[in-house]
């Protein structure tokens, strides 16, 4: 959650848009260092020489010159350089170019551990090729099956002319640098590769990008992205950097010739500060991705694919696989900034229990906290034993509850002034600290705070004794939400010395207090219409129109141990949109255990931070999983946390902007991923409420959270959101064991729950772009409604006609434009879900208020057969708690023409049988059916082809196979 800088607060106040702690953007960059430029012409760098090659049993290794004068562009060039090339699996090439010194810094094996090498793979037997040229040294990689097709990756374009690119800062006059050769200096790294003009890349994150799930690469002399790698606690700023960094992309080439195409992925393993950017130069057959990096090495993992998902799956070969998620956390959640004390939130419990609206976990903001510090729960409002007993009662309702903790941890204010997480943090030093040993002082929402360090030795046990201690004080989470977490500091750098600790306040005003109340009416609301209700509640009534006053009442409450290097304004100004790297986090010289430098580490920080909290739940919840919830992220987090898409708004297209960043976090194996839903800054309304409730029952992770000062949006306050909401979820909970089988793929394999039209369907060019309707899994299609005052929404339906799609309320056969919008009904209160053919999918049959309860019931098995008879679906069942995952079993379901074959295997014992089934695509009205060999009644309806079978009572466990046949 987002405050703005002191130095634009006075501009914040006076514009109610602005002033959450979590929802305000910058209105204008911060200046950088006037001493800062990116005029320098690199074209006079001489890039390297390659000599002394020697061939390894699974590659090579060679050294790497510097080929002329060095022209110390940013920093000092490194004269001698090593590559290590690496075959390390059949679809897995490792290139690294490194200081043949080790000076620079890399990212330790403790925090992000490297894949292992196969052993057997190399040069003539792995999907990949690397070329080279010597001198000038330039490498490209080439698949084995096509050695003479357009490269996957390709550094020999050092003569392309330059692209003028945007400024890095406002009055910032540079333009492109020249040119895009090799540069390898201490501070500075240049990297290009050439690609497909007009090429489709996916991927490089985190970002809220304008250009959709495809990123834009520019036209002919235009930068399309300049997508910037430093973590900034920022409320979704679109095309800006954000909360998290992952330096890996997916490219799809199409051949239009074949019509088939193939996808690859390239990971770069680097931690800096970055700028990448996508562009194509002028007059040129080629467009470019080009790093620049304030330092580190030039690590890259390529793959082979030739899948989009495929790819994703070898990317989890390299960063690890997705935590498993325990069975209800993909219950519904509920919370917001501003519910003022205990009695409140029993009260939203409450009214969510009378309106019947599914509520799985409640979750506090920091309204929870005592002076607003971690680890602690207001004596007064939110009293520790009155909250000891409420979670109990959570519960014992099979219920769940989860706390924020932030990341910052307050600076004791006085001698009286106990406060254990700080003296003993202290006691054990496990605090940040300034280059001369000294604490390093920021300030966040308890006033002047420290900040924990990951790389001290005593980190982990003490964060997990400030948890346990959490827990003995009456907060008895189930999991825990991390925020600000970037880290984010609201000094810019550091708050420094001898400065007046006792003062707690923040340099801003919060929102909802005077001077700062959130005023405006939801967006697009028409004064006309509605008029000025105070509780903008329009019973069902359109009212996205022209914007009304805002009149509306307040409502409610190291660089890796090198020398000679500039840590504090690095040469070259990287696009941060905040200006300065200091501003708003971490002074970048604050130092960590072992010399590490924030600079280096900034981006790894919230990494680590859900490492520590993942690592401590397991010592505190011993034999479940861990659920937490993270905002700043780097590669290889989903190992141990989920994300939320930070600090939206209550806005038409933020709804619309969350699908592509769920889909971005399927690329980045952080899987378990949702927005704020009905927006989280500004006032939403009904009818936007009303559908986004519904898009985000079909998102992984489901949670409707605002913002103080803001009006309500508990799904209960409008009647039809209720409504919705009920229908919804009561799909969401019959899908719960085709989503839990998904997640479980995603934690065995790195397989996309979530995908992309494409992603299915990768050889029609019409879906290359597609990001208003996605996939759940293989099987269902969900076309939302992103606009406001409308009864129908256009949606593409892949297959070109081959596919069969049968909505999944009446099971009606869609008749679909082939390659082509098709126009659906979609009255207020109605999601469009469609069903693929071919599917077979394990079902809850009685969909209840908690999951737990849900799980107890039977099961109902839905089979769409697709025209040959073919159906086929595996459902994953556990006891959806333990970790690691204990005793499992898959049914398998497999259809023919006139036969359903259902066969379990595993140990878990499945205990609800399944009673109902529902086959689709049968197309006359057999004379008998039977299960198990015993004839049993049947309804048949033509119209939708549709045999039902119930009453049943079929084991779904080992050695209990059915077999349900009809003639």
């Amino acid at each position: 959650m987002f405050a703005p800088h002191l130095a634009t607060a006075l501009l914040l106040i006076a514009s109610s848009a602005f002033g959450s702690r979590a929802g305000v953007q910058h209105l204008l960059r911060q200046q950088a260092d006037t001493n800062s430029t990116n005029s320098f012409d690199v074209a006079s760098c001489p890039g390297y020489s390659l000599d002394s090659l020697t061939s390894t049993k699974n590659g090579l290794t060679a050294k790497l010159n510097l080929a002329g004068a060095a022209c110390n562009a940013f920093g000092t060039d490194v004269a001698n350089l090593t590559i290590q090339v690496t075959y390390e699996s059949q679809s897995r090439l490792h290139v690294n170019i490194f200081d043949t010194a080790n000076s620079q810094f890399t990212i330790p094996e403790s925090i992000v551990a490297r894949p292992t090498a196969s052993g057997s793979s190399n040069a003539h037997n792995s999907d990949l090729v690397f070329n080279y040229d010597a001198t000038p040294f330039a490498f490209w990689i080439t698949r084995r099956s096509a050695p003479n097709a357009t490269p996957l990756f390709d550094t020999r374009v050092s003569s392309l002319p330059p692209t003028p690119i945007a400024p890095v800062i406002v009055g910032d006059n540079s333009t492109a640098l020249d040119g895009f050769p090799l540069v390898f200096e201490n501070q500075y790294l240049q990297l290009a590769s050439s690609l497909p003009l007009g090429a489709n890349v996916y991927g490089l994150g985190e970002v809220v990008a304008s250009s959709g799930i495809r990123r834009d690469v520019g036209t002919d002399g235009g930068v399309g992205t300049i997508q910037n790698d430093w973590a900034r606690d920022i409320a979704d700023p679109i095309d800006q950097n954000i909360y998290g960094v992952h330096p890996i992309y997916m490219e799809h080439r199409f051949n239009s010739t074949t019509n088939t195409s193939q996808s690859h992925g390239v990971f770069l393993f680097n931690a800096a500060g970055a700028d990448i950017l996508l562009l194509t130069p002028p007059s040129s057959n080629v467009s470019l991705i080009e790093y620049r990096l304030l330092g580190g090495t030039l690590d890259f993992y390529f793959i082979s694919g030739p899948t989009p998902q495929t790819v994703m799956e070898q990317y989890a070969e390299i960063v690890g696989t997705p935590t498993w998620q325990p069975y209800w956390g993909f219950g519904f959640h509920l919370c917001r900034w501003g519910y003022p004390n205990i009695t409140a939130v029993k009260e939203v419990v409450a009214k969510m229990r009378a309106a019947n609206i599914p509520l799985e976990t409640m979750w506090n903001d920091i309204d929870l906290y005592h002076a607003v510090r971690d680890f602690t729960s207001d004596p007064v409002s939110f009293p520790p034993a009155e909250m000891k007993a409420f979670i109990a009662e959570l519960h014992q309702n099979n219920q769940h509850y989860i706390p924020i903790v932030d990341a910052a941890i307050a600076k004791q204010v006085n001698s009286t002034d106990i406060y254990d997480p700080y003296s003993k943090g202290t006691d054990l030093d496990v605090f940040i600290k300034n280059p001369d040993g000294t604490e390093y002082i920021g300030q966040v929402w308890p006033g002047y705070t420290v900040f924990p360090d990951w790389f001290a030795p005593n980190a982990l046990a003490w964060w997990t004794e400030g948890l346990k201690n959490w827990t003995a004080a009456g907060i008895n989470f189930s999991g825990i939400w991390l925020d600000m977490n970037e880290a984010s500091s609201f000094c810019d750098g550091s708050c420094g010395t001898g400065i007046d600790i006792s003062n707690t306040s923040t340099p801003f005003l919060l929102p909802g207090v005077p001077g700062n109340l959130l005023t405006n009416y939801p967006e697009g609301y028409n004064l006309t219409i509605s008029g000025p209700s105070g509780n903008i509640t329009v019973n069902g009534t359109l009212t996205f129109d022209a914007p009304a006053p805002a009149t509306l009442s307040a409502r409610g409450i190291g660089a890796g141990n090198q020398t000679d290097v500039e840590l504090n304004a690095p040469p070259y100004t990287i696009h941060n949109a905040n200006g300065r790297l200091s501003i708003h986090a971490l002074a970048t010289n604050a130092t960590h255990t072992g010399g590490y430098a924030e600079l280096d580490t900034h981006n790894l920080w919230g990494l680590m931070e859900a490492e520590a909290t993942h690592k401590a739940l397991k010592t505190l919840l011993p034999g479940q999983r861990p659920f937490i919830i993270s905002r700043s992220a780097f590669a290889s987090a989903g190992k141990w946390a989920g994300h939320w898409l930070g600090d939206n708004f209550s806005q038409w297209k933020y709804m619309y902007l969350s699908i592509q960043g769920i889909l971005q976090h399927q690329m980045f194996q952080i899987p378990f991923v949702g927005a704020d839903t009905c927006g989280f800054n500004d006032n939403s309304d009904e009818e936007l409420c009303n559908r986004w409730m519904q898009l985000a029952a079909f998102t992984p992770f489901y949670r409707n959270h605002n913002i103080k000062g803001a009006i309500s949006q508990e799904p209960f306050v409008w009647d039809s959101v209720a409504n919705a909401s009920r229908t919804a979820i009561a799909v969401r909970y019959a899908l719960l064991p085709y989503w839990y089988s998904l997640f479980a793929n995603a934690s065995l394999s790195g397989t996309p729950p979530v995908r992309a039209l494409f992603w299915e369907f990768p050889n029609e060019p019409e879906l290359f772009a597609v990001d208003r309707q996605f996939m759940v899994g293989s099987d269902i299609l969900v076309t939302p409604v992103l606009t406001p005052n409308v009864s129908s929404v256009d949606g593409i339906f892949p297959g070109r006609g081959k596919t069969v799609w049968r909505d999944w309320y009446t099971h009606d056969v869609l008749d679909a434009v082939v390659g082509a919008n098709t126009t659906l009904a979609a009255p207020l209160g109605h999601i469009n879900v469609h069903v693929r053919d071919g599917a077979a999918l394990l079902l809850h049959e009685t969909p209840a208020y908690t999951v737990e309860e849900t799980r107890q019931g039977a099961f109902a098995l839905l089979v769409t057969q697709s025209a040959d008879g073919h159906a086929f679906g595996k459902t994953y069942l556990d006891d959806g708690i333990s970790d690691p995952p204990g005793p499992s079993t898959t049914v398998t379901v497999q259809a023919s023409k006139s036969s359903v074959k259902i066969s379990g295997v595993g140990k878990f014992h499945v205990a609800q049988k399944l009673t109902q089934v529902t086959i689709l695509g049968v197309t006359k009205k057999p004379a008998t059916v039977t299960v198990g060999g015993k004839t049993v009644k049947s309804t048949y309806a033509s119209a939708q082809q549709q045999l039902v079978l119930t009453g049943l009572s079929v084991d779904l466990n080992a050695n209990a196979g059915t077999t349900i046949a009809w003639k």
